[in-house]
């Protein structure tokens, strides 16, 4: 036994890798570049239906409790889709893609092994965030602006969905190792599934049914962690049952730090980036409570709709990530960088449309979480400020995918560290300097989405280079 490892007697065999495998490839290689990023993106057009719902139904019940709970959770909230992203796309892709090179190299023995690390990384990290959010959690919110009922609401939603975190994790590493051998149905079906228990239960748990109390806001916790959590056994039992490709046993397993090792180095950029676009709505609700409560509320409010958008980029990224690290491992620079622009192009369009909808019909969406108008007139100011301005964020979110996919994302989080900078700076000079008020926090937050998309452009030009 090595001191970099625990070992038992490792008894797998590695096999040749599926069929399938050459004719995906030369997919990639070869396909027409738009309708192949389609059909990659289809079946994660679920999984964005239930993250919309999950951000929407939240705030939507706990609404009906009035804007002290509203406001509560709201600042809670980033914190949850910090753990939700982060999962997802930041350490899920991670996953994803060492469980997908193993089984592509004939390495069974490595795809079983590192399907069990992931069940453990999924374990330490949510214990980390438990013990993390559940001492600090307080605190931060305080910093947040909360105070009385406010801060008593965030803190019921917290503790619940915090000291249930691990359900989460659970639910998106195991879904990545499914993802990995090439199945993306059965995560998709899982997570819409979880979402949709979540929204059955969770109003009767914050209002109370029969036998069940009304538990307020911490019932929408109840909800999410009840869900994801009956989501997260039902993959476990797949992959531990005989119809999954890879193995997920305790059984001849040899525990080795370099497998950790292989999903950190290629998911820390990835959590840095996702904890870089949580932590920009969580400073900026931090900001706008320097106004008022309802400039707070307004744009928690208009901010989830962000949220959805992320998805909707995370759809379309899981095949630019594949399309342009295959052509530009096989050394087809030009088809990698049309992939790129392609990809960016399909995004930005998706995002835009969004935007450009709600800008038009604000109330619409903020009509879902409150009646109070004066919430409402902020939040649909917000939404004309920001929404159009959703074009250029998406195409920041696409282009980061590609330089992901390329080996080179750092440039593209760092572009993503520039956007929280002007946004929150900017909104400080608006608010402090030059008494533009949430007129000034809209138009940064705007401005930043500007910034993101000129850098993610210079990024991409300068991950490319002049390869040919």
């Amino acid at each position: 036994m090595s001191s970099a490892s625990v070992s038992i007697v490792s008894s797998a065999s590695a096999r040749q890798a599926p069929r399938g495998t050459a004719a995906r490839t030369r997919m990639l290689l070869e396909a027409p570049i738009a309708p192949t990023l389609f059909r990659l993106a289809t079946p994660n057009v679920l999984n964005l239906l239930a993250i919309a719902g999950m951000i929407t139904f939240d705030a939507l019940f706990v609404g009906r409790l009035g804007a002290d709970a509203l406001a509560g959770i709201s600042l809670a909230f980033p914190w949850i889709m910090l753990m939700q992203h982060g999962a997802a796309s930041g350490m899920g892709g991670a996953v994803s893609s060492a469980v997908a090179r193993a089984l592509g190299a004939g390495q069974q023995a490595r795809a079983d092994a590192l399907a069990t690390h992931a069940f453990l990384l999924a374990i330490g990290l949510a214990a980390f965030f438990s013990i993390l959010m559940l001492t600090a959690g307080p605190a931060l919110y305080r910093s947040m602006g909360g105070t009385g009922a406010t801060l008593e609401a965030a803190v019921a939603y917290s503790n619940v969905a915090f000291g249930g975190v691990v359900s989460i994790w659970m639910l998106n590493l195991l879904g990545n190792v499914v993802r990995g051998t090439g199945n993306m149905a059965l995560p998709a079906i899982v997570i819409v599934a979880s979402v949709l228990g979540h929204v059955v239960i969770s109003p009767m748990l914050i209002f109370g049914v029969a036998l069940v109390p009304a538990l307020g806001p911490s019932g929408a916790a109840w909800g999410l962690v009840i869900s994801f959590g009956v989501g997260s056994v039902v993959l476990l039992a797949y992959l531990r049952g005989n119809r999954s490709p890879v193995a997920l046993s305790f059984r001849g397993l040899r525990l080795q730090w370099e497998l950790f090792a292989e999903f950190f180095r290629v998911g820390v950029p990835g959590l840095i980036n996702v904890a870089i676009t949580n932590i920009t709505v969580i400073t900026l609700t931090a900001v706008a409570s320097h106004l008022d409560q309802d400039t707070a509320i307004a744009y928690a409010m208009g901010a989830r709709l962000e949220y959805i958008l992320i998805p909707l980029a995370f759809g379309f990224g899981t095949g630019i990530v594949a399309m342009t690290g295959t052509n530009w491992g096989a050394k087809q620079y030009a088809r990698a960088r049309a992939t790129a622009w392609t990809g960016g192009a399909i995004v930005a369009a998706s995002c835009g449309a969004v935007g450009v909808f709600f800008a038009l019909v604000p109330r619409l969406w903020m009509g879902l979480f409150t009646s109070e108008e004066e919430i409402i007139r902020i939040g649909t100011l917000y939404l004309q400020i920001a929404g159009p301005a959703y074009a250029l964020y998406g195409l920041g979110m696409a282009l980061y995918f590609s330089c992901q996919g390329i080996g080179r994302a750092m440039v593209a989080v760092l572009a993503n560290a520039m956007r929280l900078l002007v946004a929150a700076g900017g909104a400080l000079i608006a608010i402090h300097w030059m008494g533009l008020g949430a007129f000034g926090v809209f138009a940064a937050i705007a401005l930043a989405f500007v910034v993101y998309a000129v850098l993610t452009i210079a990024a991409l030009s300068k991950v490319t280079g002049n390869a040919k």
